[in-house]
């Protein structure tokens, strides 16, 4: 492949090599480290000049100095004479906050976008992003891409029962992704329709849908705290779930997200590698 150059920031290294591995190329050349300020510094170590150069760095982990990493990263190739800077961000950071709910509320995934433009990106590779329309907030080229077709062979592979499940959103704004995945299932779906008394916390689901002595997937773009998630189980196995599946995009799993899985009724919950899971699957055998 000629003129590629691919760099890895320092959020998810290990994606950076499968990616490099799959391209048959070698990572590019690059160090970062903080100084003892806490300040980002960036050095690339090999010419940029003339290259199309991507850049992998999810917002997993410490976000706000991985997003300052791989603002400084574009820059540093950009005035380096690189001829494209692609910014490949597998789980997009500040993406939930993506309109104005209530008055004073900032629309931080448009800063974010703001920022990656100003810092000389030239397109943008992201997957699964939590609102499709945070694509119109950029005025360079998004890719979106979705986890679908990974999510329907893993279904097809791994449930023997799978003609007999029920594909289900835990809230209404999912309903277009299970509706896509039941359709190329030719399965049914059901609905979870919640109301969130503030952010995290959930005040009351109603079950849309049929589930009694059916398998239950459930099917989100991210997992959190999975408060969502723990609710959405104890709903479907009272509506009489033979068997709940989780599948989700971009596994977080911040604060008690591990302890909810444990102790919770679902088979398993199944990720993508937007974000590292190596220290998660060893706190969860159900995390796969």
């Amino acid at each position: 492949m000629p003129n590629i150059k691919v760099f890895g920031g320092s959020s998810h290294p290990e994606l950076t090599k499968l990616i490099c591995a799959r391209l048959g190329l070698e990572p590019g050349r690059v160090i970062t480290k903080k100084f003892s300020n806490r300040e980002t510094s960036v050095e690339i170590n090999e010419s940029v000049r003339g290259e199309d150069v991507f850049i992998v760095q999810s917002g997993c982990g410490e976000i706000n100095d991985n997003l300052m990493e791989l603002l400084i990263m574009i820059n540093a190739c950009k005035i380096a004479s690189a001829s494209r800077v692609t910014a490949v961000i597998p789980c997009f950071p500040y993406a939930r906050q993506d309109r104005k709910d209530k008055s004073r509320a900032p629309i931080s995934a448009k800063l974010v976008a703001n920022m990656l433009s100003v810092s000389g990106a030239d397109h943008i590779i992201t997957m699964d992003l939590h609102a499709s329309q945070i694509q119109g907030f950029f005025d360079i080229p998004v890719d979106n891409l979705f986890a679908e077709p990974a999510v329907i062979r893993w279904i097809s592979l791994h449930i023997q029962d799978y003609k007999n499940a029920v594909i289900v959103s835990p809230d209404a704004g999912g309903a277009k992704r299970v509706t896509s995945i039941a359709d190329r299932l030719n399965i049914d779906f059901a609905l979870i329709h919640k109301e969130r008394k503030r952010a995290s916390e959930i005040d009351s689901m109603v079950l849309v849908g049929d589930v009694k002595n059916r398998i239950a997937i459930l099917v989100d773009d991210m997992a959190d705290t999975c408060g969502t998630f723990e609710c959405a189980s104890q709903k479907l196995l009272n509506a009489g779930a033979s068997k709940i599946y989780a599948i989700c995009s971009h596994g977080i799993f911040s604060g008690p997200a591990i302890s909810r899985i444990n102790n919770s009724p679902f088979e398993a919950v199944v990720v993508t590698n937007t974000i590292p899971q190596d220290e998660n699957m060893k706190n969860s055998n159900k995390v796969q």
